[in-house]
């Protein structure tokens, strides 16, 4: 195995990470600007009103994106596992 197959391993492994952390990043990240919103607009400073609603919208988003997550990440599991032999021999 040469270094550029070492690093187009690391390379392929960082944008799978990108690519199935996404979902959950971008939909946690609207929420709670929509909620300091809310909170700026209404003078509410409670700590709680910030995690309640992020943390449902990430079990929403597990729920809806969850089976393609962990399928995505099966494929590059197996792509990977069946690649060891023309690397090492």
């Amino acid at each position: 195995m040469n270094p550029q197959q070492v690093l187009d391993a690391g390379q392929q492994g960082l944008m799978l990470m990108l690519l199935v952390s996404a979902p959950i990043l971008i939909v946690v990240l609207v929420v709670g600007l929509l909620v300091s919103v809310f909170q700026a607009a209404t003078q509410i400073n409670e700590s709680t009103l910030s995690f309640v609603p992020k943390i449902v919208a990430c079990v929403g988003v597990l729920a809806f994106a969850g089976p393609w997550m962990l399928q995505t990440l099966v494929e590059y599991l197996q792509r990977t596992l069946h690649a060891i032999p023309g690397a090492v021999g």
